[in-house]
């Protein structure tokens, strides 16, 4: 199927996630680049995704990128940990020469092991992520082959997203199991001077986290990497840059109900959010 024609006319940014996570990292584009459009979808209602097979996490991921592209936009973003380890090298690969070519997909994975290698000090990375970000072996895969001499140990941290999704990072039950998993995560390497959040969800627990870890320790969260990233691409991609709308609009989706979105959304933004449902 070919979605689009040839007529190039500008679009907004597209973000998507299978929650609320994704919002951590449009939060920081929004400060970074307030003078574009963006457009932000949330697929709430088939989250989360970590647990979720290779199969049907491409299948997911491939339908909202295909939606994003109709409503307009040229570059997707995918702020979703999973979806950038379980479909984003495919739609890549298999996809986009078939849809058009010029348009763009890019996931959160790259820009955070681009960092890794020259801030850590020991050696030793930690990755924190969804049972489906660590099985996928998306993280170790890409930081051996830039920076081979890290040692990468993982903790999947499968209750961290529905305690995120149900407002629940303040409770005592948030803080038991952030601690039992990193726990769990310096048990197996205690050398670890660097840990990155690998789900767009954990900066909510960024408070718990910080108090829980070692004080030596650096945590790497990915909405400024990943904004960071972009400017950098954009820079080195004029023609895709050109493509952007500029209204400094955002507009917000969900496959949720839309005024359970809007407010889960607000808390998240600290900003009004009005959310049109989507169904898949």
């Amino acid at each position: 199927m070919i979605l689009l024609n040839r007529d190039v006319l500008p679009g907004p940014i597209a973000v998507f996630d299978s929650g609320y996570g994704g919002l951590t990292v449009l939060q920081n584009l929004l400060d970074e680049f307030p003078e574009y459009d963006f457009i932000y979808f949330g697929d709430n209602a088939r989250a989360p995704y970590g647990s979720r097979s290779f199969d049907v996490v491409y299948r997911y991921t491939r339908q909202v990128v295909q939606w994003l592209f109709e409503r307009g936009a040229h570059l997707v973003i995918l702020a979703c940990n999973t979806a950038s380890a379980k479909a984003l090298r495919t739609i890549q690969q298999v996809d986009l020469p078939k849809w058009d070519p010029s348009r763009r997909v890019l996931g959160v994975i790259r820009p955070s092991v681009e960092l890794l290698a020259g801030i850590s000090g020991s050696g030793h990375i930690g990755i924190l992520g969804t049972e489906g970000t660590v099985l996928s072996q998306s993280y170790p895969l890409e930081i051996n082959k830039l920076s081979p001499q890290l040692k990468v140990t993982q903790e999947p941290c499968p209750l961290w997203v529905p305690i995120v999704e149900n407002h629940q990072m303040e409770t005592e039950g948030a803080r038991f199991f952030v601690k039992k998993n990193l726990d769990n995560l310096f048990e197996k390497d205690r050398d670890i001077d660097t840990v990155v959040l690998g789900c767009t969800h954990y900066p909510l627990l960024l408070p718990v986290i910080r108090e829980l870890l070692p004080d030596k320790v650096r945590v790497i969260s990915q909405g400024p990497v990943v904004a960071e990233s972009l400017r950098d691409y954009l820079q080195r991609h004029p023609d895709m840059e050109r493509r952007i709308s500029r209204t400094g609009t955002c507009e917000y989706f969900t496959s949720e109900q839309a005024d359970r979105f809007g407010e889960s959304a607000t808390l998240f933004l600290k900003r009004p959010v009005t959310a049109t449902q989507i169904a898949f």
